[in-house]
């Protein structure tokens, strides 16, 4: 094997937000997401709403990709590892809590810290979403290589499959149009549900993007 290539991850990139009621007839949406991306974080509740709304018939993995003008994501990005890999029922809580006080991780707002600072400021944040117990494992786990490594790799996995920016959305493997921003709840429905028929079958006839 070419040693630029990179190696096959021991599992599918992602973390599972929705898995649908049966393994034969659902959709499947993929997101990646910045967590101190404003779009990404806009983008969040209409799809975490549109995916209650048809919960036994979506499945949604949520991908960590790092911006690299974002100063912090591939921290941030690398903590929702770290904590799934902790406590895989606290990992989404960690996710919310980045884009709810998002603005502390901003360039400007770290811009005097150094690398370790930024690192264990973090680690803090990340044990409050997760529980105080767990801040020696978090910091134990920014030491883990396959922590850093499961970053990467998602990051690389995003830009195998096309992505550019944060939000993007693909829904049965397809990318949905204007990529890099928010899509509202309406727009969601307005996609899946021509996907569905009234006992939530998946009907990939009635597929339209546009």
């Amino acid at each position: 094997m070419d040693e630029a290539q990179v190696r096959i991850p021991g599992r599918y990139d992602g973390f599972v937000y929705s898995l649908p009621e049966t393994q034969q007839h659902f959709i499947s949406i993929e997101a990646f997401v910045d967590p101190v991306c404003p779009d990404s974080r806009d983008s969040w509740p209409p799809l975490k709403q549109l995916v209650h709304h048809h919960s036994s018939s979506i499945l949604l993995i949520v991908h960590p990709f790092p911006l690299p003008y974002h100063d912090n994501a591939f921290v941030t990005s690398r903590a929702l590892h770290v904590v799934d890999k902790i406590n895989s029922s606290a990992t989404f809580s960690l996710l919310e809590k980045f884009f709810e006080h998002q603005e502390r991780f901003y360039n400007a707002q770290t811009f005097n810290l150094s690398r370790a600072s930024v690192v264990d400021h973090v680690a803090k944040f990340a044990s409050e979403a997760t529980g105080l117990s767990y801040i020696s494992a978090i910091q134990d786990g920014f030491k883990d290589r396959t922590t850093d490594q499961a970053t990467r790799i998602s990051f690389k996995y995003g830009c195998s499959r096309g992505v550019f920016g944060a939000p993007f959305f693909f829904v049965n493997g397809f990318v949905l149009p204007n990529p890099g921003s928010p899509v509202d709840y309406k727009t969601w429905r307005s996609i899946i549900d021509p996907l569905l028929d009234k006992n939530g079958i998946q009907r990939l006839d009635h597929v339209q993007f546009y």
